[in-house]
């Protein structure tokens, strides 16, 4: 999809870019161009046209935030022969997996424009995602000092569905959350998952014994997220 969503209540035009499966460089390099113009217009005192939701699926790849410390990639040799980049990028948290069946979420918006903090964002993200999984009668929590949505916080069994890692710069944000949908889990025995080396992951999937439909998961999401941005 490719749509300009109006809301009217704070007159915000925010683009839709549907990217389909897209190789992560290529999205990175997007989302960078979106952000820095974005920037420029602020710094520019310009008015802002466009703020924009990327949404999509990755090739298999492994990036790691900037704080990030890479003795968490516990194969690198052996996923570098597969063909599997790993791949140091700039945003914050520490390690993660993106492929198909995940759905990837990159917003570049103006958080001055919608009155929201770095804290306040992340928090309305994960808040988007809690309600997302409610639709499929799963209970996801938020943890303590660790960014993401959890399930069974507080068990032997606490384990991640989704991940969260951002850059702002002058309140424009890059990169966003990785849901697992209908992710092959077993890609993260690769890695100690956002550094954790004592949680599990799971997903939509694997809470509900089958597959969902990820594009209606896509759009449910972008519902919930356009509606919390009002």
């Amino acid at each position: 999809m490719d749509a300009i969503y109006r809301v009217p209540t704070i007159e915000m035009n925010i683009k839709i870019d549907d990217f389909g499966i897209t190789d992560y460089r290529e999205m990175w390099n997007r989302q960078k161009s979106l952000f820095h113009s974005l920037i420029d217009a602020k710094k520019e005192h310009r008015p802002i046209e466009n703020e924009y939701i990327l949404i999509g699926e990755h090739p298999a790849v492994y990036t790691l935030g900037f704080h990030g410390n890479a003795a968490n990639m516990l194969h690198a040799e052996e996923l570098k022969k597969r063909g599997i980049e790993f791949i140091h990028i700039e945003r914050g948290g520490d390690i993660t997996y993106h492929g198909p069946g995940q759905m990837i979420v990159y917003p570049i918006l103006d958080l001055e424009y919608h009155h929201l903090g770095v804290k306040q964002y992340m928090s309305l993200l994960e808040d988007c995602v809690i309600k997302l999984l409610a639709n499929y009668g799963i209970n996801g929590e938020k943890v303590d000092g660790a960014t993401g949505v959890w399930i069974d916080v507080g068990t032997p069994n606490e384990r991640k569905i989704c991940a969260m890692g951002i850059k702002c710069s002058k309140f424009v944000t890059m990169h966003g959350l990785a849901l697992n949908v209908n992710t092959d889990l077993i890609a993260f025995s690769a890695i100690n998952p956002c550094g954790f080396v004592d949680k599990g992951v799971s997903s939509i999937a694997q809470e509900l014994s089958y597959p969902v439909n990820l594009e209606t998961v896509k759009s449910q999401f972008l519902e919930i997220l356009l509606t919390a941005l009002q």
